[in-house]
């Protein structure tokens, strides 16, 4: 039985949302942004109204602003966001069991099982728009496709644009509607592999999909082999409940609020990061024994700075040691250039149940006092204990303790 999969994609939602709420903003350009102020306005999502000027999501405000005058600018509430895409959640699981969220606006519907409710899985596209529009006020669009593959890419470069809102893609329709695009589009390819590809002469899916497999493999590996097969619409992962439950890496991501210049300022984000990276590994009861820091300079666009990864000898879910580790990384591969975004990945990870114990160096009692701190700050906020060095000027600690993702809550 071939299987029918739905990509459920929520129209501009931290923008739709605010809409809803405040209604007076229904035929206003609007973006949601963050703080002006301390994270230089960048745009987290713009209406469909505010894109017609030509903003867009991901851009400084004060670009929006010069492209739009009449712009009206909404602090994020990422709490209220979080309630509403679980709503949502909820309302995709009356059609199936098979719901997997992939991020918080956009969720996979495995209605495989249960389609045959309906006269056919369009009637049941159109019932779960209808549902999710009257009773939060939100549109959506749905990709539709034999597999995920096939109805994330059919949600993203079809259904966004045809006036339904809903988009199909088939294994027949594969080589007429996919292939034509260009190699950026296929999913899974970012601009680093676009370039790759670009250099071979492979400037579309088609291009790809046309391609020796040998020569893919033994250029790029396994990762080659899976983007060729989605070239292909082959696509054979599951959707399920428990996609985000068994994680490969934990990691903590920070735009800072203006360029640092300074080693000692960047250092203290880098404990910070740690820290937090830290917690959440003990949290879900982790250990990870490899560190990988990135560095992103000012020029978002150039995308200049670095990426660098190390070993540790022994797996760890302690912020000293994952803080050493993505120092040494930064010491040896910074040149002075200024920094704007900063992540620490906390990865290799390993169930902590038995490990071997080191003779020189006592880890328990260390993660006996992080335990405990880590106690106090679920029980007493997260800035009810922080190092002194997050007070300084150059600390992000207080400040995000009051956030979810860097967005207010």
């Amino acid at each position: 039985m071939e299987r029918v999969i739905y990509l459920v994609d929520m129209q501009s939602f931290y923008a739709s949302i605010e809409k809803v709420i405040q209604p007076q903003l229904e035929d206003k350009p609007v973006v949601v942004a963050g703080d002006p102020k301390q994270r230089s306005g960048i745009i987290l999502a713009a209406c469909p109204v505010a894109k017609t000027y030509g903003v867009k999501a991901a851009e400084p405000l004060w670009k929006a602003r010069a492209k739009c005058s009449t712009l009206h600018v909404v602090k994020p509430r990422m709490g209220l966001y979080i309630d509403i895409s679980m709503q949502i959640t909820r309302i995709l699981e009356k059609y199936s069991d098979l719901v997997e969220v992939y991020s918080i606006d956009e969720q996979f519907v495995d209605v495989t099982h249960t389609v045959h409710l309906f006269k056919n899985k369009y009637y049941m596209a159109n019932a779960i728009h209808d549902e999710i529009l009257d009773t939060l006020g939100i549109e959506s669009r749905i990709g539709i496709g034999p597999t995920k593959v096939l109805a994330k890419m059919a949600c993203d470069h079809f259904a966004k644009k045809h006036p339904s809102g809903m988009y199909e893609l088939t294994q027949e329709s594969v080589q007429t509607d996919l292939w034509p695009l260009p190699i950026g589009a296929l999913f899974g390819v970012g601009r680093r592999m676009e370039s790759h590809f670009v250099r071979m002469g492979l400037h579309t899916i088609g291009s790809l999909a046309n391609h020796p497999l040998i020569w893919i493999k033994k250029r790029f590996g396994i990762n080659g082999e899976v983007l060729f097969r989605f070239s292909h619409g082959i696509d054979p992962s599951p959707v399920t409940k428990r996609t985000h439950v068994k994680q490969k890496a934990i990691g903590h991501h920070m735009t800072l609020p203006k360029d640092y210049v300074e080693k000692e300022a960047i250092l203290v984000v880098l404990r910070e990061l740690a820290e937090e990276v830290a917690r959440r590994a003990r949290k879900q009861h982790y250990l990870g024994s490899g560190i990988s820091l990135y560095i992103r300079g000012h020029d978002f666009e150039r995308h200049d700075g670095f990426k660098r990864q190390i070993k540790l000898a022994h797996p760890t879910a302690l912020s000293d040691d994952i803080f050493q580790a993505a120092k040494q990384l930064f010491l040896d591969s910074w040149h002075h250039q200024p920094v704007r975004a900063v992540s620490v990945t906390l990865t290799q990870l390993e169930e902590k149940t038995t490990r071997q114990l080191s003779l020189f160096d006592d880890s328990i009692k260390k993660e006996a006092l992080a335990d405990v701190i880590d106690n106090i700050k679920e029980t007493y906020g997260a800035a009810s204990i922080i190092r002194a060095s997050s007070l300084t000027e150059a600390g992000q600690a207080k400040i995000r303790a009051d956030k979810i993702g860097g967005h207010w809550k």
